[in-house]
Order: C-alpha cells, then structure tokens, then sequence
C-alpha cells in the first residue's frame, strides 16, 4: 500500500493535469479537429505547461529557492504559481481560443482562476493542496464534458474518484498536508471549473 500511495503523489501530480485535460479533450471531443492541428496543440501545451515549469523548477532548485517538487514550504510557491499562472496566460492567448476551443480554453481559465487561488493563500502562509487541485479541477472538467456532450464517462469519472481518494491518502500519509488543506485545495480547483462552465452552454 505505501509503494501505491507514492506512485500516486507522483501520478497525479498537479503539473500533469492541464496537459492530461487537453489530451481528454482532443480524443473525445465530438468536433472535428484535424489531426495535424491536434498534434501541434498538444506538443504547444506539453511544452508550456510541463517542460518549461520543469526546467524553471530545477532553475529554482539550483538557487536555492525551492527544496523538492512538493513545494512543501508556503513561501517556496509563490514563485512557481506565479510563473505557472503566466505560462497559463501563454496558453490561453497564444493557443487556444474561446471561439474555435471553447472547452478546453475555460478549462485552462478554470486553471488559472485555480492557481490564483493558491497563490492569494501564500500571502496568508496558508498552503493549500496543489495535488488536489489539480486532480480535482481535471475531474470536474470530465464532468462537465460528458454532462455538455452528453456521453457517458461513468467508468472515468469513478476512475479519477479512486484516484483523488489515493492522492488525498498519500498526502496524509507523507504529512505533506493536513485535512484542511486538502479540502481548500479541491475547493480550488472544482470552484472556477464549476463556476465557469455555463460560459460553455
């Protein structure tokens, strides 16, 4: 059970869920993309949501500004959210459009909306589970997209359910986060996706 809950701290780690949203999107998606076109949105989004917060991170690492990818220290996060939360922007202005990828596009806004958030509580030295927010906005988003395209993604849905019990079990196992920060970090992440998807009716 211990080697399960570490694989998922790693899994389900926030910095794979805007890329892991995309991919959901382009596969199921019942509008026709080109398959070209889904190749270069996908590449565009892999490199700016994950590649570039990696080497930013080990950048931050070398200067001594940050200790690991948990970010375990509150003051440690305002950096990384803030970096994330414009390359967030990139994607939103140089990306992907409302008009031609409205789904997608509010759920890199509900992202953004999400990273602020955590970013407002490091000024209160509250440090709120990103891995949850994360995990938690990717499976309100899901919902959302089988409820507006009315498929059934039960079996996924569930699926993300097993893995936010996981996620949230291995945070607590590893003492990286109280309950409480748990439960700010799914407000977090489920609130702007919620909020924000009767932009998409």
């Amino acid at each position: 059970m211990k080697g399960i809950l570490k694989i998922a701290s790693y899994v389900f780690h926030p910095i794979w869920m805007p890329f892991a949203g995309s991919l959901l999107y382009f596969q199921l998606t019942p509008r026709f993309f080109p398959e070209e076109v889904i190749k270069a949105k996908l590449l565009a989004i892999s490199i700016i949501t994950v590649f570039i917060p990696i080497v930013f991170f080990f950048l931050l690492k070398n200067l001594g500004k940050v200790s690991s990818m948990n970010l375990s220290e509150v003051k440690e996060r305002k950096w990384p959210l803030f970096f994330f939360g414009m390359l967030t922007l990139m994607v939103l202005n140089q990306i992907l459009d409302r008009y031609n990828y409205p789904e997608i596009y509010f759920y890199f806004l509900g992202i953004l909306g999400a990273t602020l958030i955590a970013y407002i509580f490091t000024f209160f030295k509250v440090k709120i589970s990103l891995h949850m927010m994360g995990l938690a906005g990717f499976t309100m988003f899901l919902i959302a997209f089988s409820r507006y395209f009315h498929m059934n993604l039960i079996l996924a849905t569930s699926g993300l359910f097993i893995a936010l019990g996981l996620t949230a079990s291995s945070r607590l196992y590893y003492k990286a986060h109280t309950n409480t920060e748990l439960i700010l970090g799914i407000f977090a992440g489920v609130l702007p996706q919620f909020l924000l998807f009767y932009y998409w009716l």
